[in-house]
């Protein structure tokens, strides 16, 4: 059977909206909606997941980002018919109690400011270490280019990423030291 019969298996249709079968956070679902409803509001309105964020609509920020079989994707402009017999996973579904590594390490880098791009950028981050367990910052850099953070917290972002990854770079222990060398260059120079 091919990709387009499976398809036409996966999808009832009936006067214009259709019934999508997917897989949302190891849970298989059906969403009923018309074809064009992007996948954000599928996952915001009909089930009531509302951890992913709207932002620009456009798949610019990055805020709506979720994973489509494992890659981080936009959900605000993919159509649910795109997603028939997909496996979706949401900022819920990466830890059931808020404790997948890259969350703790957000924590302890006090990364949110307004915390709007959030989901966005951990769900950015978690499918970065899934493919690259000890990324470098030029590598953190090109995987994240496509969430944008309002209030600047790109260097907690990519220190979290770091914690996160197990190599420490900008943990606490690195920002204390960073902040007493800091003090000291600031005493040297008078200033």
């Amino acid at each position: 059977m091919g990709v387009n019969s499976m398809n036409l298996f996966l999808r009832l249709h009936t006067g214009g909206i259709t019934l999508v079968k997917l897989t949302v956070n190891g849970k298989a679902v059906s969403v009923d909606a018309a074809d064009d409803t992007p996948l954000l509001w599928a996952l915001r309105d009909h089930l009531k997941l509302n951890g992913t964020k709207f932002g620009c609509g456009a798949a610019l920020c990055g805020a709506c980002t979720v994973h489509v079989d494992g890659e981080p994707t936009r959900s605000c402009s993919l159509p649910l018919s795109a997603v028939a017999g997909r496996r979706i996973t949401t900022i819920e579904g990466i830890s059931a109690k808020g404790l997948h590594p890259v969350q703790r390490a957000w924590i302890e880098h006090d990364v949110p400011q307004c915390g709007y791009c959030q989901s966005g950028q951990i769900m950015s981050a978690v499918a970065l270490l899934n493919k690259n367990k000890k990324p470098t910052d030029a590598e953190i850099d090109a995987a994240m280019s496509g969430n944008l953070c309002r209030c600047g917290t790109y260097q907690r972002i990519r220190a979290a990423i770091h914690t996160a990854a197990g190599k420490g770079k900008g943990s606490s222990n690195s920002k204390a030291s960073a902040m007493t060398n800091a003090n000291v260059s600031t005493k040297k120079s008078g200033t």
